[in-house]
C-alpha cells in the first residue's frame, strides 16, 4: 500500500503531530507499506533533509510564518497541485491520501486526492475552536475567514454538512465532509467532533510512541537525585499554560528541579518570569532537545506536568511518559481519563492556585516515596506505536475495500 500524508508542517519541524507522522511512517515501513509525506518545506536554519527521509518527504513550496522560521505555509492552489504531481509521478501509484493537517494541508490534501481519484482518511489533530480563542478576540471573524478560503480552495463540499454545525466546527464539518473515513486521537475530541456536528461518525485511533525509542530509553539508569524532579515538554505558546506553570511553582515554592523542554514564542517571556519570581535555582530552561533526548528527560523525571486546559486533541506527552513509567500531574481532566493509569495526580480547575496546590501535593507525595511512585511496567504496551498502527491499518483496509465495493 503506498499512503500519501499531507499536513500542515514539516514532519522534522516541533511538535506532537509531526512526531506522530514520523513514528506512524516508521511502522507503516516496517510492515513493507509506503508513505509520503508532502508539507511545506522547512526553512530552519542549517536543516537539511536526512538521506533516509528523501524519498519519504516532499517539500512543497512554502514561506516561513514564524519567527523562528520553524513553521511554514504552502498555499492550495495550482502551483502546489504541479509541484505535488510532479513529485509523485517518481514514485509508485498512491492508494490512499491521509490528511493530518486542518489547514493548508488538509486542503492541500484534498485537491491531491481528488485529483488522484483515490479515498480520504482525515486524522483531526486541530482543536481549531480553542486554539484559535486562546491567541485571538477575533475568533468568529477567523473562523468566517476560514470557511472562505476552503470555498476558495475546494469550491463546494463532495458531501453532507451537518446544518447544526458552527464556527470552526462547521469548518472542520466541511473538511470532514470529503473525507470516507474521519478519525480523532482521543476519545474526549472525538466526541466533541460528534457533538458539534463535525461528522455523525469518528474513529478513535489514538497515536503512539516509538516501541524502539521506548525499549531504548527504558534501558537507561534514572540518575541519582536530591529532591524530586519535574519536567514539562512542549511548544511554549499561550494556549500551553506554560506561563501559567511558572507562576504556580513560583507560588507553591516546592523543592523540586524542575526542567522545561522546548521552545516558541514565548520562549524569553519564560526566561524572564524565571529570573523575576526568583526561581533559577529550582527552575531550567534546556530548550528544543532530540526527540530521544525528550524521551529520556522523560523516563528520569519523577512526575511530568502537562498544563494546556481543553486545546490538546490527545496530548502526546503524557502518554510517552506513561509507556516510560513516569507518572503526570495532569491540568486536563480529559487527558487523564484517555491516558487512564492509577498513578496521577489531577489538578481541581484552571487556576494557577489550583495548579500550585497540586504541584506541592505531587512534590511532597514524590519526596515521601522516592522512586516509588511509577507507573507498572504491564501498561506500556497499549501506548506502543505498534499496537496503533494496526489500528490505524484496519481503517485503512476498510476505506479501500468500501470503494472497492463501489466501483464494483
Amino acid at each position: 500500500m503506498h499512503i500519501l500524508v499531507v499536513t500542515d508542517q514539516h514532519p522534522e519541524s516541533l511538535g506532537g503531530v509531526q512526531v506522530a507522522i514520523r513514528m506512524q511512517r516508521r511502522a507503516l515501513e516496517r510492515l513493507g507499506h509506503r508513505v509520503t509525506v508532502a508539507a511545506p518545506a522547512l526553512h530552519r536554519r542549517g536543516y537539511a533533509t536526512a538521506v533516509a527521509d528523501r524519498e519519504a518527504y516532499i517539500d512543497l513550496p512554502s514561506r516561513p510564518i514564524t519567527r523562528d522560521r520553524e513553521y511554514g505555509i504552502t498555499w492550495p492552489g495550482r502551483r502546489t497541485d504541479r509541484a505535488l504531481a510532479r513529485a509523485l509521478a517518481e514514485r509508485p501509484p498512491v492508494d490512499l491520501v491521509h490528511v493530518q493537517g486542518d489547514f493548508w494541508g488538509a486542503m492541500i490534501g484534498v485537491r491531491a486526492a481528488r485529483g488522484l481519484r483515490v479515498p480520504i482518511v482525515h486524522t483531526m489533530h486541530n482543536h481549531v475552536d480553542e486554539g484559535t480563542r486562546a491567541v485571538t478576540p477575533l475568533a468568529p471573524l477567523a473562523f468566517a475567514g476560514l470557511r472562505v478560503w476552503r470555498r476558495l480552495a475546494l469550491r463546494g463540499a463532495r458531501g453532507a454538512v451537518d446544518r447544526a454545525s458552527r464556527g470552526a466546527w462547521r469548518y472542520l464539518a466541511e473538511l470532514a465532509a470529503e473525507a470516507d473515513a474521519v478519525t480523532a486521537p482521543s476519545q474526549h475530541f472525538a466526541d466533541a467532533l460528534r457533538r458539534h456536528g463535525v461528522s455523525a461518525q469518528v474513529l478513535v485511533t489514538p497515536n503512539g510512541v516509538d516501541d524502539e525509542a521506548i525499549a531504548a530509553a527504558r534501558r537507561v539508569a534514572r540518575s541519582e537525585r536530591r529532591r524530586p524532579k519535574l519536567v514539562w515538554l512542549g511548544r511554549m505558546s499561550h494556549e500551553k499554560r506554560v506561563l501559567e506553570f511558572i507562576d504556580a511553582i513560583g507560588r507553591a515554592q516546592i523543592d523540586a528541579d524542575v526542567t522545561l523542554h522546548g521552545a516558541g514564542l514565548l520562549l524569553s517571556r519564560v526566561e524572564e518570569r524565571i529570573a523575576a519570581l526568583g526561581l533559577a535555582d529550582r527552575v531550567t530552561v534546556a530548550g528544543p532537545v532530540p526527540y530521544a533526548s525528550a524521551l529520556a528527560a522523560l523516563r528520569d523525571a519523577d512526575a511530568l506536568v502537562q498544563t494546556s486546559i481543553g486545546f490538546e486533541t490527545q496530548g502526546l506527552t503524557p502518554f510517552e511518559a506513561a509507556a516510560l513509567g513516569t507518572p503526570t500531574v495532569f491540568s486536563d481532566a480529559e487527558i487523564a481519563e484517555d491516558v487512564d493509569v492509577a498513578q496521577k495526580w489531577v489538578v481541581a480547575d484552571g487556576s494557577v492556585d489550583a495548579l500550585a496546590r497540586t504541584l506541592r501535593q505531587a512534590v511532597s507525595d514524590l519526596a515521601a516515596r522516592p522512586g516509588a511512585l511509577r507507573i507498572d511496567e504491564t501498561a506500556a504496551p497499549r501506548f506502543l506505536q505498534s499496537a496503533r498502527t494496526a489500528e490505524m491499518l484496519a481503517v485503512y483496509e476498510a476505506v479501500l475495500s468500501a470503494g472497492e465495493r463501489r466501483a464494483g
